[in-house]
């Protein structure tokens, strides 16, 4: 995946900082050098390499933690505030009637936004229009056509004409009555200046509300400069980021939004028209350094009806490991709504560590009517057998199996995935900022990530 070396690399900056007996200018150098070799290897701007390395080590050595917070813990948030600042601004869209112009180079993933887009604004009750304006490449019209009808989006093309801007001033007419109209612009295979004059001639008759340009994510260092003569000459108020799927490195389009000081509307991070996410930059900086996404994640609790007090005890004992079979019913009872058992991995640090496979909505689908044969088992349990499985033997998985109506291999699988989890659950056991921050959170009630001293602040 994208930035899964960078993630990786982060990670280990992080342990390494975490196991430092006393952080001292040694370190904090020691430090910087690891962090600048990971961004240079991920294609991130060198100039920005270096202001970014040259704060955290001002910061780090001139700065003092806040009372009760261990100075490893300080450097770590020094370290994501920094990179934050790499990121930029959260997403700027708006739910309203408007005009959205797309634009950007061949192969960006321009056509497959602009059909994204429209499934994302027709889920949130808009009526939504696409305008085929790409008149350079030939599967362009078609591949536009196609993805409409699978959005259910309205659309508007003119296959023989080969004026652009023509097409956009009818499509616009045709489309009038229409909440979202997203126009497609043509690309070239580099930035030339017949792009530039087509782009600003279209932008010129259109008026968009919101120009997007967007970005492949495995582009390298081009994509920076090529994206601020983009802002330059046609001026762009956003930007789409593609293929977050892919093997590419993606500092490039960091770079990118770092240069533009643009905020991220959106990320693509598959192929299909529901893999799109409103970008969050804390969200995804904190999968990014492995810290979990606790937004998501206590979305995913309220989605579940969970009480606070619920949450805190399910938490307590999953991240102690101190859990039974009792628990584990308890806490699937709960998120046995379809869809909620995705949502919960993605939410998870180990869901983002390198190694760790992503995993397709089939597969949970699949893993949720497990979990429904696994309840079963579990209601011919004991009380005794809940809570404390250690005393399932043979004899009682087979009785366990007569009992629910169910083969012993059910029985025998279910204990399997109880052992694994225990055991997998241990990479959040050393996560002591994610502990406490979701503590922090559920004791306050913000469901942000807003207040940074409860990000990696002192010790449990």
């Amino acid at each position: 995946m994208v930035l899964e070396a960078l993630s990786g690399s982060l990670k280990d900056t992080i342990r390494k900082i975490g196991k430092s007996a006393y952080v001292d200018r040694e370190v904090i150098a020691e430090v910087s050098k690891d962090l600048q070799r990971i961004l240079l290897k991920s294609d991130i701007n060198v100039k920005l390499v270096v202001a970014l390395t040259n704060t955290l080590v001002k910061r780090a050595t001139e700065e003092k933690p806040p009372a009760g917070m261990l100075q490893q813990d300080f450097v770590v948030r020094i370290l994501y505030e920094e990179l934050l600042s790499l990121l930029g601004e959260d997403s700027k869209i708006q739910i309203r009637p408007q005009k959205i112009l797309l634009v950007g180079l061949y192969g960006q993933g321009k056509t497959t936004s602009a059909g994204k887009l429209a499934k994302f604004f027709a889920r949130k009750g808009m009526s939504v229009g696409l305008i085929a304006a790409d008149v350079h490449r030939p599967a362009a019209f078609h591949q536009l056509q196609q993805i409409s009808r699978q959005v259910n989006a309205e659309f508007y093309g003119d296959e023989k004409e080969k004026n652009p801007v023509k097409i956009c001033k009818t499509g616009l007419e045709k489309l009038r009555d229409i909440n979202v109209r997203i126009i497609d612009s043509s690309g070239r295979d580099s930035l030339s200046d017949d792009l530039l004059e087509e782009i600003k001639r279209i932008k010129n008759v259109v008026s968009p509300d919101e120009t997007l340009l967007v970005i492949d994510a495995t582009m390298g260092q081009q994509a920076g400069p090529q994206a601020k003569t983009m802002d330059e000459v046609v001026g762009i108020s956003g930007v789409i980021i593609t293929k977050m799927d892919g093997t590419g490195k993606g500092g490039g389009a960091l770079s990118a939004i770092s240069i533009l000081h643009k905020p991220v509307f959106f990320i693509g991070t598959g192929e299909h028209m529901d893999d799109f996410e409103i970008f969050n930059a804390k969200r995804f900086l904190s999968r990014l350094m492995g810290l979990g996404d606790l937004e998501s994640l206590l979305e995913v609790v309220q989605e579940a009806e969970i009480t606070p007090e619920e949450t805190e005890k399910s938490i307590n004992k999953l991240m102690s490991g101190k859990f039974n079979l009792k628990d584990m019913y308890e806490v699937w009872e709960k998120f046995s709504k379809p869809g909620l058992m995705g949502k919960l991995f993605q939410s998870l640090p180990m869901a983002k560590m390198p190694g760790v496979k992503k995993i397709d909505e089939g597969a949970f689908e699949n893993a949720e009517n497990k979990l429904r044969v696994y309840r079963t088992v579990m209601d011919s349990m004991t009380f005794q057998e809940l809570e404390e499985p250690e005393v399932i033997n043979a004899q009682r998985i087979s009785r366990i199996a007569r009992g629910s109506g169910r083969p012993e291999q059910d029985v025998r699988s279910l204990m399997k995935e109880f052992k694994g989890m225990k055991k997998n659950l241990k990479e959040i056991q050393g996560n002591r900022g994610f502990k406490k921050m979701l503590k922090a959170q559920m004791k306050s009630g913000n469901f942000g990530l807003e207040n940074m001293d409860n990000l990696t602040g002192g010790s449990d």
